[in-house]
């Protein structure tokens, strides 16, 4: 069964949802949409990479949170709630040089005040590069 807010929901839809944003500017590109899980590539290059020419850690984070995130805000009513990340942590477990690296959001908790994500990010091998967790705050619009 979908977890999302639209049955159906579109990989477009929450692509749009995105534009003009730091994910444009370092390459994080939505891809696959499941019943419950949201998936990202991002390159490794001259955008994401820290001094040592490896996959800069605060760039993983923001891959992760990206997906976790958009995630969050197509699970909610966005007519009446918005989402904003409360705390992120991620754990980089093996360095990556070039090509690209994929993310996979899946919920561990969606509740009415906060939604908890897992993100598995892994190079083009599939090997884990880093694994990140980000609560998401559901917040009600005020008008």
């Amino acid at each position: 069964m979908s977890i999302w807010f639209k049955p159906d929901q579109s990989l477009e839809d929450m692509r749009s949802f995105a534009t003009r944003t730091m994910n444009e500017y370092i390459g994080i590109h939505l891809t696959e949409l499941g019943e419950d899980w949201l998936k990202a590539t991002m390159p490794v290059d001259h955008r994401t990479v820290q001094a040592y020419g490896i996959l800069h850690g605060g760039a993983s984070a923001a891959l992760a949170e990206t997906i976790g995130s958009i995630a969050s805000a197509m699970v909610i009513d966005r007519e009446n709630f918005f989402c904003v990340g409360l705390e992120i942590n991620a754990n980089h477990i093996r360095s990556v040089r070039k090509g690209s690296v994929t993310g996979i959001a899946r919920p561990i908790h969606l509740g009415g005040m906060t939604h908890v994500w897992d993100i598995r990010i892994t190079d083009e091998e599939d090997r884990l590069i880093c694994i990140s967790r980000l609560t998401v705050a559901i917040l009600k619009i005020n008008r």
